[in-house]
């Protein structure tokens, strides 16, 4: 995708801009509106609100709230083309279905309070911020045909050709939709997957992820070191999981399929947060040398472990266990014995990626779907990976019960004495924070001292009885 420069502006149809401005009509109350874009904020530029028929406001498919949806579609069945009727009603399908509930509030916020904020535009239509509003619309329109007010919707229209600062960048419609999209207030908030698609779009435009960021209030006026936190967490958080993501998808044979991991906030069995918790344990552990010489695994065993953790994710649910984000939570600690490592590594090993082509077929010819597909592999697949993973937690109980006050005191001790621990490497900001972590050390080291030599003060004592 190519990356966005501050001169490459979007395409605008001429046809449908002249349609705009003949049918637009000033509203009852003539007003203005302030709206975050370019200076206009800080300048207090005001632009006027009007009035536009429904019917010619057009949904915007690179909306974040679908990312995902848009992405699978596009990939796997053809390309959406925002001018064309058929790739509209598509758009406003995947809106419907993305939020139901949110939708059901943010329709009865319009019928007892109307429409109280003004939707954005570009000059030809095109909406960069308020689709839902008008799916919203569209179904009061529905509901009720004879009420004038649903028809309509109050917009802001962004400048067009020959206007005093030119029609908007790409860049600038990308940086509307970011300043825009973290309002929840009678809005969907984003599903963190699709945010994580939207992200990754923006990056992939040129709009990196410190852009995205300083251009949100709350991190504008961020330090160097502030910014370079939050990009972190923003990695943690979104980027990170859809790269394991996509790892998922290659597995199976899915490259692009994204509604396959989840269709949004109302979706029961969506598997966003299973990829978060495993992308968790994958940088803290499996790409960290010390980490993986800790829990015994060897680099070439990386490998064997994920593709069990990705066929345990597509299982959804193992019976008689935690959920599956919890499972991959703990992924590392059943790594952490001999036993449970080779139970999670013979999940690979034993299950296979994909059903046969003739598996693939019901009995009249005919290819499954992917949702009879997964049911079909899950039923074929369940006892073997529930075996395993049960077998894996066993065994890192086990562990937890041998690990006595004993064991427990040297494995500290070979930790505070480790050549590592070398504290001219401390950070000069963090010397305060290591100190008192020291203090706490010491002060717990001499409680448990205090305690050893009483308990066997009282042992002797008590001997001393007996005989």
């Amino acid at each position: 995708m190519p990356a966005i420069t501050t001169s490459a502006t979007r395409e605008i149809i001429d046809d449908f801009a002249q349609e705009i401005q003949h049918r637009l009509t000033k509203t009852p109350k003539p007003s203005m509106e302030v709206i975050n874009f370019r200076n206009e904020t800080k300048e207090k530029r005001e632009r006027p609100i009007v009035s536009v028929p429904i019917e010619i406001l057009r949904y915007r498919k690179n909306n974040g709230r679908i990312a995902s949806d848009v992405l699978d579609h596009e990939r796997n069945v053809g390309m959406l083309d925002e001018k064309d009727e058929l790739s509209q009603e598509t758009i406003r399908d995947f809106l419907e279905k993305k939020d139901p509930e949110r939708t059901e509030v943010l329709k009865k916020d319009i019928i007892h309070k109307g429409q109280r904020e003004p939707a954005i535009i570009t000059c030809d239509g095109f909406l960069v911020n308020g689709n839902r509003r008008k799916m919203v619309l569209q179904m009061l329109q529905h509901e009720f045909p004879n009420e004038d007010e649903y028809r309509f919707m109050n917009v802001v229209i962004l400048p067009g050709k020959n206007e005093e600062g030119g029609p908007p960048t790409l860049l600038e419609i990308e940086q509307i939709e970011n300043r825009y999209q973290l309002q929840s207030d009678g809005r969907s908030e984003y599903y963190g997957f699709d945010r994580a698609l939207s992200i990754e779009r923006k990056i992939e435009f040129g709009f990196s992820l410190e852009a995205q960021l300083r251009d949100d209030p709350q991190y504008v006026n961020g330090t160097p070191k502030e910014i370079k936190i939050a990009v972190k967490e923003y990695q943690k958080k979104y980027i990170q999981p859809l790269r394991c993501v996509d790892r998922y998808l290659a597995q199976f044979g899915r490259e692009g399929l994204y509604r396959t991991i989840s269709t949004g906030m109302s979706d029961p069995e969506g598997r966003w947060q299973a990829f978060i918790d495993y992308s968790n344990a994958y940088m803290s552990i499996f790409s960290n040398p010390k980490n993986l010489l800790k829990f015994g695994i060897e680099e070439d065993e990386i490998g064997e472990i994920e593709e069990a953790a990705f066929d345990i994710i597509r299982l959804r649910t193992v019976p008689d266990m935690p959920k599956v984000h919890t499972i991959m939570r703990n992924l590392p600690k059943y790594c952490r014995t001999n036993e449970g490592k080779n139970a999670i590594k013979s999940i690979a090993q034993k299950v296979g990626p994909i059903l046969s082509s003739e598996e693939s077929i019901d009995e009249n010819g005919k290819h499954l779907s992917i949702q009879e597909i997964d049911a079909k592999w899950a039923a074929k697949n369940i006892e073997t990976i529930t075996y395993h993973i049960k077998t894996a937690s066993r065994s890192h109980e086990s562990l937890k019960e041998r690990e006595t006050p004993l064991e427990l005191l040297e494995a500290a001790y070979k930790k505070l004495t480790h050549e590592d621990m070398d504290l001219e490497s401390i950070a000069i900001n963090d010397l305060d924070k290591a100190r008192k972590l020291a203090v706490k050390v010491k002060n717990r080291a001499s409680d448990l001292e205090s305690q050893i030599y009483h308990f066997k003060k009282d042992l002797k004592r008590l001997k001393n009885k007996k005989s």
